[in-house]
């Protein structure tokens, strides 16, 4: 990619839905191949109006070019911005090239809101039941679960115990009465070292949420190893700063840190992996969930609503 991208300076973040500021930056010079290092019709596929993607489609060489690995109707599916796919289908691109993990645009597009986005060709696979069931799976967790959840907070997803075992294997207390209303109602006039030993701890179909609605207290490898032990949790933290964070521990072991849960699939990902961060794109609470098979039928796991309140002894979680 080549051209002076500095000519989108006028182009902020969000300003990809203004098709009158986009086409005045292009007539003025703008390079349609390269914003801040990435492709603008990416960009506009995700986050854009139609008229920009049509504006975009109109002044670059290819329209099914790649960036990270995925093309421009890749981006339009994957954050569900079916109008903005049907106008680059329309332009040439290809629903049924394989992006990432032997999925497709245009297969990915059955597993989401928009079945119907594309005509699928005679011999194109579609979905096998296993993954026709994951999507309606996800619909039904994204749903009970909500979209309301608060930076800064912290859960634990722990598969097959429920909440009176993790309390036990934590070795915890209970906690009741004004105190916890009080630290509930303002958790941030506590001294930090207190108030990351208190945690919710909550019963669902599958096993249990250790939640903390204010801090990162569940997500610490102490509390995920003790948790974790002959079984596997995902660990999640809604950073405010650097956004989400995730863990899996298995058996006592971190098998994986620094993850993104509710990010975008990797080129890389399995066809598993990839389903799952489409199915749960910007919700990493029903993502850590479903990674260990929990399946609430409510919020009130994960929204400060625990069924038990706990304190942890005190102790080096790290």
């Amino acid at each position: 990619m080549t051209g002076r991208s500095g000519d989108w300076d006028s182009v902020g973040w969000a300003g990809w839905e203004n098709h009158a500021d986009v086409k005045r930056c292009l007539d003025e010079g703008a390079d349609p191949e390269n914003w801040r290092g990435g492709r603008p019709l990416h960009r506009a596929a995700a986050f854009g109006s139609p008229e920009v993607v049509a504006e975009l489609v109109r002044r670059v060489a290819d329209v099914d070019a790649s960036q990270g690995g995925g093309t421009a109707l890749w981006e339009a599916v994957l954050c569900d911005r079916p109008d903005n796919a049907r106008v680059l289908a329309a332009a040439g691109a290809d629903p049924w090239r394989t992006v990432a993990g032997g999925w497709s645009p245009g297969r990915l597009s059955l597993a989401g809101p928009t079945p119907d986005l594309f005509v699928v060709p005679e011999g194109e696979r579609g979905l096998s039941e296993a993954e026709r069931a994951t999507a309606q799976e996800a619909r039904r967790l994204v749903t009970a679960l909500g979209r309301e959840h608060f930076d800064g907070m912290g859960l634990a997803c722990v598969a097959g115990i429920d909440a009176e075992e993790a309390i036990r294997r934590l070795e915890a207390t209970p906690v009741a009465g004004e105190e916890l209303a009080e630290l509930v109602e303002s958790p941030y006039a506590y001294d930090l070292d207190e108030e990351m030993l208190v945690v919710g701890v909550t019963t669902v179909p599958g096993g249990c949420v250790v939640t903390q609605p204010w801090g990162y207290g569940p997500s610490q490898p102490g509390v995920l190893e003790r948790l974790s032990a002959g079984t596997v949790c995902y660990g999640l933290y809604a950073n405010p700063k650097s956004g989400n964070q995730g863990s899996i521990t298995r058996d006592g072991v971190t098998e994986a840190w620094d993850l993104h849960p509710g990010g975008g699939p990797n080129p890389d990902d399995t066809p598993e992996q990839v389903l799952a961060s489409y199915l749960y794109h910007y919700n990493a609470v029903a993502y850590a969930c479903a990674f260990v098979g929990l399946r609430p039928t409510d919020s009130r796991s994960v929204d400060g609503r625990a069924d038990v309140w706990v304190e942890l002894p005190d102790r080096d979680y790290w």
